[in-house]
């Protein structure tokens, strides 16, 4: 086998942020324990481990180059346990259908597992970690969960920004906390018993063992990412030899625990933040320990993505209600009105048939003029062409454009009132009538440049099945 590397990644980092002190003084009355600094990344109601693995995906292919052959998901949060997830991310990003796709979950060890058998196996993989955790109003977890995704691209060595150097893994069942079938938060056990026999017993012989097959020492490593709370890792470094000052930030504080994309999202900053020639430690977490080593290359110089996670986490918005966030996580029923008794059932049917359009958002340019229109059609809409039979697909998804024209509905149900919608201008010409999303009210604005999200379009409470789309969203003008 040839050697691999990472050669490109991507992360995403929902726009919505908790201060856990807003936890706290609305759970004060029966949880006078709960104290917390900082704040978590909450996903909007019309975000899930789907929509947050396209937008980490995106950040990572970029556009104009080939396309992967694999698509691994590793996620224990996906929306659907039997419908492969991977594949609706396969369509969303305009992939070949000869594209494989691979779900991996049940563990938070997942994302560091796919990426280490990606990086073992062949072939141009992209791996994502992505999960959207939740955790019961009240409980320790509810401060320390955040939401969010990572993607790494794996390929060969001669064209990575970090060579793959070796991985060890070792097995072992034990229980540091658990979600059964049907239930929908993790049963925790007591931190003590995960830190004394999880972490302190189980990851220095996996690490240590490692880094003799490299012929190593603690002392060589330039970054080191542990799954575990900072006084943890600290330990860890020292009994493993290495230098605490080059522990990566575990982001607890502006982010939380991303589950299983942690240790893919620490490992997207490290690089962002890396220099040629630097060995990074990558240890993931979850009955069993994975550990991976790889060394940055020069690449590393040309090779963070326009979106970093950094980047991401200053442009974070407060969310302020607690009761809000309750609501908008479906973690309490809201009477939403008689406008919102209504039956959307999907027809299955429609939706393979025109999957290209509604999950890839693939429209059509005009070979005669040059016009972009959606949906895709016969003839050119532009007219003065009406050219017939000219219309080349064309994915929209990365197109920006301008608001041209919108409306705040507070009549409409709505988990997140207002409803605001309207008709967008794509650059090219398309002009879509579409739900907007990642917006105040009021802060809206004829001309007002957008780009594409793929987001929850609804969901059919009754049946179950949740339905995606795109939708535009507010940028900064650079």
């Amino acid at each position: 086998m040839s050697a691999r590397g990472i050669v490109a990644w991507g992360s995403y980092l929902p726009r919505r942020r908790l201060p856990r002190q807003v936890i706290a003084e609305a759970l004060g009355w029966t949880a006078p324990a709960l104290r917390g600094k900082g704040e978590r990344t909450i996903a909007a109601w019309d975000e899930d481990a789907l929509t947050m693995a396209v937008e980490a995906a995106r950040h990572c292919v970029r556009d104009g180059g080939s396309p992967p052959t694999s698509v691994w998901l590793a996620s224990t949060t996906l929306p659907f346990v039997d419908r492969d997830n991977a594949a609706v991310l396969v369509d969303a990003l305009n992939l070949p259908a000869e594209t494989r796709t691979l779900d991996a979950t049940a563990s938070q060890r997942a994302g560091s597992s796919a990426l280490a058998e990606a990086l073992l196996a062949g072939g141009d993989t992209l791996v994502i970690a992505s999960d959207c955790r939740e955790a019961r109003p009240g409980s320790p977890l509810e401060m320390q969960v955040g939401h969010g995704a990572a993607a790494m691209r794996v390929g060969e060595a001669a064209s990575a920004a970090a060579e793959f150097l070796g991985h060890r893994t070792a097995s072992a069942d034990l229980v540091d906390h658990y979600r059964a079938r049907g239930q929908r938060f993790d049963y925790s056990v007591e931190d003590r018993w995960v830190r004394d026999e999880g972490f302190f017993k189980l990851i220095p012989p996996v690490v240590q063992a490692l880094l003799d097959e490299q012929g190593l020492a603690g002392a060589d490593i330039g970054q080191a990412i542990f799954p575990c709370p900072a006084r943890v890792a600290q330990r860890l470094a020292k009994t493993l030899g290495i230098d605490p000052d080059r522990l990566a930030d575990d982001l607890s504080g502006p982010c939380g625990h991303t589950g299983t994309a942690q240790p893919l999202l620490l490992l997207a900053r490290a690089l962002e933040q890396a220099e040629p020639g630097q060995l990074l430690l990558l240890v993931g977490f979850g009955q069993g320990v994975d550990a991976l080593l790889l060394r940055t290359t020069e690449r590393i110089l040309n090779a963070s993505p326009l979106v970093t996670v950094d980047s991401q986490l200053a442009a974070g918005r407060q969310e302020t209600s607690y009761l809000r966030y309750l609501a908008q996580q479906g973690l309490v029923p809201l009477d939403r009105g008689n406008r919102a008794e209504f039956d959307n059932r999907t027809a299955l049917t429609a939706l393979y048939r025109n999957r290209d359009r509604i999950t890839g958002f693939s429209g059509g340019r005009c070979r005669a003029c040059g016009m972009l229109q959606y949906p895709r059609a016969r003839m050119c809409v532009n007219p003065e062409c009406r050219a017939l039979d000219t219309q080349d697909a064309v994915s929209l998804a990365g197109v920006r454009g301008r608001i041209k024209s919108f409306t705040e509905d507070w009549l409409a149900a709505s988990i997140d009132p207002p409803l605001q919608y309207g008709t967008v201008e794509l650059d090219g010409g398309a002009q879509v009538f579409l739900e907007f999303t990642d917006c105040d009210p009021g802060s809206l604005a004829i001309g007002q440049p957008v780009e594409m999200r793929f987001r929850i379009k609804d969901v059919d409470e009754r049946r179950h099945f949740t339905r995606y789309f795109w939708k535009p969203a507010p940028v900064e003008e650079s």
